[in-house]
């Protein structure tokens, strides 16, 4: 019998096992070592015999000699990507099988995309800090909770001083700090980008064009 035969026979042992057990995970263990639990919470690992056959065995293995597989629950959601159109997913977007979500006569649903905030960073942050002081805090999450978007992209600019590497990795923290309170206040987040200096709003060849260029952009999706 060849390998991939012996593989598959060990594997569906292995799920059959997990099955009558009742395990969390991992039903398709593959490897001796892998750890599962179950509905209880009592800890199994996963062994093979001699003759090469899979079992769960009550206990965990010796330190040093398993292989943790985690277990979670995810439960089915919509997540919108960064051009506003949904999908069905098993982990917010981030992991797992994603689907499109379509009406029923099959048409993609797709938000429309409005940029519903300009937020001037001098007014959120300290030079050449990404840290949000208090009042800028709560004045976004005001902004937040009001807000009748379904979801929500940031994106974070500068003005053109210092390099182009530094300018993207400051827009970018600051875009991720906004998010983060947005996600605070109960928003759905879908995307999160540092654009640096590459989309000006007014020209950085005066000091009022460039305190235009820094700034933090919320598009709302509808």
């Amino acid at each position: 019998m060849s390998r991939f035969a012996v593989n598959t026979l060990r594997t569906a042992a292995a799920a059959l096992v997990a099955t009558a057990l009742g395990l969390v995970a991992p039903a398709m263990a593959q490897n001796a070592g892998d750890v599962g639990q179950d509905s209880a919470g009592n800890v199994y690992t996963y062994f093979l015999d001699t003759d090469g056959n899979g079992r769960w065995v009550k206990g965990r293995a010796a330190p040093g000699r398993e292989r943790t597989i985690l277990a979670e629950r995810y439960t089915p959601t919509i997540w919108t990507d960064p051009d506003g159109c949904e999908h069905w997913v098993m982990d917010d977007g981030a992991e797992g099988f994603m689907t499109p979500h379509v009406t029923r006569d099959g048409r993609p649903v797709c938000n429309r995309a409005q940029a519903c905030g300009i937020m001037q960073t001098d007014q959120f942050f300290h030079t050449d800090s990404a840290r949000i002081h208090a009042a800028g805090r709560a004045e976004l999450t005001r902004f937040f909770q009001a807000s009748t978007a379904s979801a929500f992209g940031i994106q974070g600019h500068t003005d053109s001083r210092a390099s182009d590497e530094y300018n993207m990795r400051l827009s970018k923290a600051r875009a991720d700090a906004v998010a983060n309170v947005a996600r605070a206040a109960g928003a759905r987040v879908v995307d999160v980008r540092g654009l640096g200096e590459r989309q000006p709003r007014a020209t950085n060849g005066t000091a009022s064009g460039m305190a235009q260029n820094r700034r933090v952009e919320v598009v709302c999706y509808r």
